[in-house]
């Protein structure tokens, strides 16, 4: 596979590299792995295949030989060889021909698969990009060929996926308070009134301002924390108030009390959001 235009920024991505915190490294892989999951089934891969993980669309790869491919998150327009094709579904590229990923109109990540998998060379088990850590493989960068692997023996069950993209609705993740709640005067003004989605955002979080007059997060506390761990989907509070939803590529420790974390379940979600959108958190509990 060639790539004619990379687009924002397309990185290859899979399901991470588990294991590794005691040496530093974090999990890293796709921020949206419900989507990546889901254009790897399409295309009868295993679910934790690399793929492209593209931001905003914008990419172009070319074919040498025929592929299987499936796109997934984002809602980007989506040709092959100039005829366009729908999303979530089984696309048959013959030699030669281009697949072209248009800007997307809702979400910010598409995933790109091809059957076979992205067989570049794996790094501590995983081929996905920490852009945070700048572990794996590089982003890709126009005339990059990467590699294919072989097509594994079961085929594509269904021709396509009916499911839901990203919209620009307004986003309400579950969360489940603490474990930093107390460094707050009323942490549960997390659920009072809207958050907006700030131009800082990428793959290592999201980071959020206040809507309308909606309460400020006060800390009772100025001081900072001893480092301790950071899960994905940790809600950060630096002292200015502004609080950070740490996605794939976090730092695996911090300074900053957390005030909740949303939950596994919806934090593929929050790697869909843009700039603008609007989060309503709501509370959640065990």
């Amino acid at each position: 596979m060639r790539v004619l235009e990379p687009g924002a920024l397309s990185t290859i991505q899979d399901l991470g590299r588990p294991g590794w915190f005691h040496a530093g490294v974090g999990v890293s892989g796709a921020v949206d792995r419900g989507a990546l999951r889901l254009a790897n089934r399409l295309v009868g891969n295993a679910e934790s295949a690399a793929a492209v993980e593209c931001m905003l669309g914008g990419l172009e790869v070319e074919f040498e030989i025929p592929a299987v491919v499936a796109v997934t998150g984002a809602s980007v327009p989506i040709t092959v060889a100039g005829r366009h094709e729908p999303p979530a579904s089984v696309l048959f590229v013959g030699a030669g021909q281009r697949v072209r990923l248009g800007t997307a109109a809702t979400g910010l990540r598409c995933y790109l698969a091809v059957r076979g998998g992205i067989a570049v060379e794996p790094v501590l088990g995983s081929r996905s990009r920490d852009t945070m850590a700048g572990i794996g493989p590089a982003p890709l960068r126009r005339d990059d060929t990467v590699p294919v692997g072989a097509p594994p023996h079961g085929w594509p069950l269904v021709d396509v996926a009916p499911v839901a993209g990203p919209t620009d609705a307004t986003v309400r993740p579950r969360v489940l308070l603490g474990p930093r709640a107390d460094w707050f005067r009323n942490a549960t003004d997390l659920f009072t009134g809207a958050w907006q989605v700030s131009t800082e955002i990428d793959r290592i979080g999201v980071r959020l301002e206040r809507c309308a007059d909606a309460p400020a997060l006060q800390r009772v506390d100025t001081g900072e924390l001893p480092t301790e761990g950071m899960a994905l989907g940790a809600i950060q509070v630096p002292p200015a108030g502004r609080p950070v939803v740490l996605l794939a590529d976090r730092p695996i420790t911090g300074g900053y009390p957390v005030v909740g974390t949303v939950i596994d379940a919806d934090v593929d979600a929050l790697g869909q959001v843009r700039p603008g959108q609007c989060i309503e958190f709501r509370s959640w509990q065990l």
